[in-house]
């Protein structure tokens, strides 16, 4: 106590207090700052740990992604390697996609069915080849005489695409992501030169898409196979030609041994999108924070996709000669032609499909705004 009475020596003398007014003031101006730091120190404790925050208390996210293109093809197949970098960098490791190739762990064909049903929680895939479920997907993967790819991006991010996209696919419990894009293919692989549409009579051809419809109109016989079965059709004879990807791809695929007329341009698909498509169950089981980082990880994949695949066609165009495969252009008669076969095939499916018909007038209305920029704002192709 501080105001204690003086001590007795057995002496019967007394000693003199310590406790005088100054170092009471000291005692008590160190109590306060010790109380001070104390509380100081258990508030801090509960709170978590330096360095340790909420991203780093969220649950792993590891699914498992079947493909529909190989990893080893430029630009079309390795995108989604570049994504699942790109999203295990940025999360520390806890979100990781593990690929699986082609065929490896759900056919080619499936791998949005299979998202559907929960037996994957997502794939990486072309949705055109859902087409024969949901009549709609080629508008939003491919279509004949349609938006080249930044045309797409602008109709999908800043337009109706993206809401009309993840509309279509919510009645199947798949949540769709753009995540790729490319630009247009070659128009096909061929023994021999096309002079007139009446050379596609009778000829058996892989193509993918409303274009094979539009050639079948036209009396081609169409099919559709997987990549890794287009060139051993062909060699065989299976096929007499085939369509399937950018020049350096088919090139990898050995197309150019059997076939040596290419034509361009690819009228049938002037853009090719690829999309992640996730559970919707397991999409909203996300955190929305994890969500933010899968799309701002995929919209950085659309135009690392698309740039990469600008970049490598020139070079493998160059080195055509040296084996003996001629580049061919369509002549504009036969792209007219081809372009009113189109119209009629976008028509009957519109007419057949309310989901079609909806997507379709979208991308019409946004087109009919947007060339009065792109015919004033760009120099003519052959200027």
């Amino acid at each position: 106590m501080l105001d204690q009475e003086p001590k007795k020596t057995s002496g019967n003398s007394s000693v003199k207090n310590p406790w005088n007014n100054t170092t009471a003031l000291v005692a008590v101006a160190f109590a306060f700052i010790a109380g001070l730091t104390g509380a100081l120190a258990l508030r801090d404790d509960a709170r978590p740990a330096p360095g340790v925050g909420e991203a780093d208390v969220r649950a792993a996210v590891k699914w498992r992604v079947p493909v529909a293109f190989g990893t080893n093809l430029p630009a079309l197949g390795d995108n989604i390697l570049q994504v699942s970098k790109s999203l295990e960098q940025a999360s520390a490791g806890r979100i990781r996609l593990q690929v699986f190739e082609p065929g490896m762990l759900i056919p080619v064909f499936s791998i949005t069915e299979g998202v559907r049903d929960n037996k994957i929680p997502a794939g990486y895939t072309w949705l055109g080849y859902d087409a024969g479920k949901i009549p709609a997907t080629p508008l939003v993967s491919a279509v004949p005489f349609g938006m080249e790819p930044w045309e797409f991006t602008a109709w999908y991010y800043e337009d109706e695409g993206k809401a009309l996209t993840e509309s279509l696919y919510a009645p199947h419990q798949v949540h769709p992501i753009l995540c790729g894009i490319i630009g247009p293919e070659t128009a096909g692989w061929f023994r021999r030169p096309i002079e007139t549409l009446d050379d596609f009579q009778g000829l058996k051809i892989r193509f993918a898409g409303l274009g094979g419809v539009v050639l079948q109109k036209l009396g081609a016989s169409v099919t559709m196979l997987p990549g890794g079965e287009i060139f051993q059709a062909l060699e065989k004879g299976a096929i007499d030609a085939t369509e399937f990807s950018l020049p350096v791809v088919d090139e990898m695929l050995g197309f150019d041994r059997v076939a040596k007329f290419n034509y361009f341009p690819g009228w049938h698909q002037t853009f090719t999108a690829a999309h992640l498509v996730v559970n919707q169950s397991v999409w909203a089981a996300l955190d929305s924070a994890d969500q933010g980082l899968i799309e701002m990880a995929c919209t950085a994949g659309v135009i690392r996709n698309l740039s990469r695949g600008e970049a490598l066609q020139g070079k493998v165009m160059a080195g055509f000669a040296a084996k003996g495969v001629t580049a061919k252009k369509f002549p504009r008669a036969i792209l007219e032609e081809l372009r009113d076969v189109t119209e009629q095939v976008l028509t009957e499916e519109a007419e057949k499909d309310s989901d079609f018909a909806r997507i379709w007038t979208s991308q019409k209305a946004f087109l009919k705004t947007y060339r009065l920029w792109k015919d004033h704002a760009y120099l003519p192709r052959d200027f």
